[in-house]
This record gives C-alpha cells, sequence and structure tokens, in this order.
C-alpha cells in the first residue's frame, strides 16, 4: 500500500489524502484550505496523475470517502468530482445533507468574494458545477460495511476492499474510516482517524473506532502541540465559560463567541441553554444568530433520532434566538447591551460576521471576546488572543489598523478535537504496527512522534511531506 499526501503538510489546512492499494485507489477527503484563496487553497490532486494514473483513464481514483462537513475536508470535493469523474463518492448521509446546503453556500459565497473585490481569484466552482454531482454521491451508516474495491466496474473484481464509518465524536455525522483489504495474499485493516474526539461534548457523544489491532493508522494531530489542552478539564472549562458570559452581561455588554459555522456554533447554542436554564444567565438575554448556522441548526434538529446523540430531545432551535440585522449601524446597536453573540468564523478571518463585530468590541471595557476552539497561527482569533496575553494592540483587519484591546479576551478549550494524550491513548489501543501522522503542524507532530515512540515502542511513525509517497 502507497499513501500519498495532497495537501499541505505543515498545518491543518487542505485535508486530502491518496491510498493506493493493490485493488484499489482511494481519496480520503477533498478539503479545502481556510486560510488561503484560490488555487493555493486546493489539494494537488495531479499528483495522483503523475504518480499513479492508469493508461486509458482520468487518474486512479476509484473512491472517494469524505469524513465530515468542515470546509478543510469537504471544500474541494467539486474539484475531485470533475478531475476523476468515474470515482464515487461515500459519506455519511448526515454528511451528505449538510453538503447539499454548505457546498452551494460556499459556490455563493465564493462569487460574492470576487464580485466585491476582497480575492482576486475566481470561484473554484460554481452552483452550476453542482447541479448533477450529487448523483455521484453514496450514503453509507455507521458501522456498515461497503465495497470500495478497485476499477474493472461490473466486471472487475468484488468485495476485495471494504470500508466501514465508525462515529469520530467530532461533529454531526463524522466518521472514521476502517478498510480492509488483501495485499499480498495477507489480510490487513487500515483506520483512518479523521478529526475525532474520544469525549463527550454537549450534543455529541465521543467516538467509537474499531477492535484492536490495525496494521496502520493515518491519525490527525491537531491538538498536538497544545499541552494545556490535556491539563483541562470539559466541565471546568465549561463553568469557566459561563462565568465570563456572566461578568459580560453584569457590565451591561456583549459577548462574542466566534465559532465554525458546522460544530462549535451548535454545541455553543447548547451550553447557552443549559446556563439559561440553570439560572446563571438570565433567560431574557438575546441571543444573536446569523446566515447558514440557522440551516445548520435545523439538520442537527432533524437527524437527531438517527445520528449518535447524548440527547436526542435536544432541539438547537429549541434555544431562544435572534437574527442579527443587515447594516453596519444595526450591527452596531446589537453590541450596546447585555447581548451574547454566536457568530462565525471561529478563526474570525477578513470580512466574516465574527471579524466585523470584534473590530467594534475590542475596544468596549465592558465587553468580551471569547475563543471556543482552534486558530491556526496568524489567524486574526489567534492574533487576539495572543496580543491579549502580552499586552499589545492587534490588527484584527487592515481597514482597522493596530487597535486596543480594552475588552475581556479569553480562550476556551471546548475543542471537537481530542487533546494529544487522548490521541495517544486512541493509539496505543488500536496497536497499529505503522502510524501516518497528517492534520497538523510541525510543532504538533514532533511532539506526537516523540511520544507514539515511547507508547508503541515497536510501531514505525512516519510523516509525510505534501507530495512524498511513503509505502504503509
Amino acid at each position: 500500500m502507497h499513501f500519498l499526501s495532497l495537501g499541505a503538510d505543515d498545518d491543518i489546512g487542505a485535508s486530502s489524502h491518496f491510498l493506493q492499494l493493490e485493488d484499489a485507489g482511494l481519496v480520503l477527503d477533498a478539503g479545502a484550505d481556510p486560510s488561503r484563496d484560490g488555487p493555493a487553497s486546493v489539494p494537488d490532486y495531479d499528483q495522483i496523475r503523475r504518480a499513479f494514473g492508469r493508461n486509458g483513464d482520468a487518474g486512479g481514483v476509484d473512491h472517494a470517502l469524505i469524513t465530515h462537513a468542515h470546509h478543510d475536508h469537504f471544500g474541494t470535493l467539486p474539484l475531485l468530482v470533475e478531475a476523476f469523474p468515474h470515482a464515487k463518492i461515500h459519506m455519511t448521509p448526515a454528511t451528505h445533507r449538510l453538503l447539499e446546503f454548505l457546498l452551494p453556500a460556499s459556490a455563493r459565497l465564493q462569487k460574492r468574494r470576487q464580485e466585491e473585490g476582497s480575492t482576486p481569484h475566481a470561484p473554484l466552482f460554481s452552483e452550476d458545477d453542482l447541479q448533477l454531482q450529487s448523483s455521484f454521491y453514496l450514503d453509507h451508516n455507521l458501522r456498515t460495511p461497503f465495497d470500495v474495491s478497485g476499477s474493472g466496474g461490473e466486471d472487475g473484481p468484488e468485495g476485495t476492499v471494504e470500508a466501514e464509518f465508525f462515529d469520530a465524536g467530532h461533529i454531526l455525522g463524522s466518521a472514521g474510516v476502517l478498510l480492509r483489504f488483501s495485499e499480498n495474499g495477507d489480510e490487513r485493516r487500515l483506520f483512518y482517524s479523521s478529526d475525532t474526539n474520544t469525549a463527550p461534548q454537549t450534543i455529541i457523544p465521543g467516538g467509537n473506532y474499531p477492535e484492536a489491532p490495525v496494521d496502520v493508522l493515518v491519525m490527525e494531530t491537531t491538538g498536538g502541540a497544545d499541552p494545556e489542552a490535556e491539563q483541562t478539564h470539559r466541565a471546568l472549562e465549561e463553568e469557566r465559560f459561563c462565568a465570563a458570559l456572566q461578568r459580560t452581561m453584569a457590565r451591561g455588554g456583549a459577548a462574542l463567541v466566534p465559532v465554525f459555522v458546522m460544530g462549535r456554533a451548535q454545541e455553543v447554542l447548547a451550553l447557552i441553554d443549559r446556563f439559561k436554564r440553570r439560572g446563571d444567565l438570565g433567560a431574557d438575554v438575546p441571543v444573536y444568530t446569523a446566515g447558514s448556522m440557522r440551516a445548520i441548526a435545523d439538520l442537527y434538529d432533524k437527524t437527531r433520532e438517527t445520528t449518535p446523540r447524548l440527547n436526542p430531545g435536544f432541539r438547537v432551535f429549541g434555544v431562544d434566538q435572534k437574527n442579527l440585522p443587515y447594516g453596519r449601524d444595526k450591527l452596531r446597536r446589537t453590541l450596546e447591551g447585555p447581548a451574547i453573540h454566536v457568530v462565525s468564523s471561529g478563526m474570525m478571518f477578513g470580512q466574516t460576521l465574527s471579524n466585523r463585530l470584534a473590530r467594534d468590541l475590542v475596544g468596549d471595557p465592558d465587553g468580551g471576546i471569547f475563543r471556543v476552539g482552534y486558530a491556526v497561527e496568524d489567524s486574526p482569533a489567534r492574533r487576539l488572543t495572543e496580543a491579549a496575553q502580552n499586552g499589545q494592540t492587534v490588527t484584527l483587519h487592515e481597514e482597522a489598523g493596530a487597535q486596543e484591546i480594552r475588552a475581556e479576551v479569553e480562550r476556551f478549550r471546548l475543542s471537537g478535537h481530542s487533546d494529544r494524550q487522548q490521541l495517544l491513548d486512541l493509539a496505543e489501543r488500536l496497536a497499529p504496527e505503522k502510524v501516518v501522522l497528517v492534520h497538523g503542524d510541525d510543532e504538533a507532530k514532533d511532539w506526537m512522534a516523540a511520544h507514539l515512540h515511547e507508547r508503541l515502542p515497536s510501531a514505525e511513525v512516519l510523516r509525510p511531506a505534501q507530495g512524498e509517497i511513503v509505502e504503509a
């Protein structure tokens, strides 16, 4: 088996990997880098043709498996389908429903950004490009094996490569992938963790995983460079978050909670609902949300009986929410009194609502800006957190320039990812012969590799660079 990393190897953007097995060519995820625009945000799918293209074929991709509906895992799926039109695309039913909404929304956003001049790049795909593509998508329930064998079509061999989705505990519809296949006459098993969380959140329970051992573990390393995360307890972080909201409301200020529209948004709303029901926050404190977050809440609610939930009776739309108004002046007025704003993007990029609101709020001593998720290096959210810790000014957007931080700024570890000790525990539990580290920066992979050698001294640890073919 050969493994080829198609996306950047030194950060969490554009997650996409290619596996060449004896009987199949498989792509694992088709992400876009959320911190880049245009071609720079796209995995290098041409590498597959150069390295593994078959005579008379458009490439070497028989199947693609999309693990969940985060942009860095699905954002270039239309380009993959265009490049390899014979490939079958597999995902969970919930992920399929989410992509039917999120992909057209992405196309519209790219078009709007080009028209308003905030990017020089043409959209990667249009809504018209998506019209026929959904017919390529095949749904599979968790723990239900399905065939992902190779290119012979109806006349070719069947059943030689089998896949199975396992709940990843990350967001609605998220899944890890177990592959069973033959190699040189031996039966082998590979598990791709994708983004995973072994512990329960507020809505989503912790993930579940295949029985040990697996031969190869392809594992994310998002939390590998965060030592504080392993020393925090989620219940205590939730109470710290509640206390920060209480302080802000007591000052008469507004609280901004930048979130990823998928996952963090719904989990934060569930927490706020819990705080209100306990009486820790006033029932009349307005909670503002906007845009696609509301449509996704509807999908969360419609699938609550058919996807893993801690409380299937909880409805995201059961949380009292107000639509953020349009217009700069109306937006600013929502910051004048006690209120909570749960808006995207979680990393506060560019002209997003969270960035615009943060620019207005950062100088208000009554306000609070509370980060609850991961932020890549040099993202506005990361810059704000670090500047607040160091007593510096912050540039959230070039239009605003350097701004003094007078608002309360805090970070809360309410991530949908496992911390690094939990990842080590998972690796030890699965007992692989080889571990392939992906989806993390160099510091995270350094730490994970060193500690995997301690936990699994007989296992080989691989860290493939983008474009590097490794034998796994």
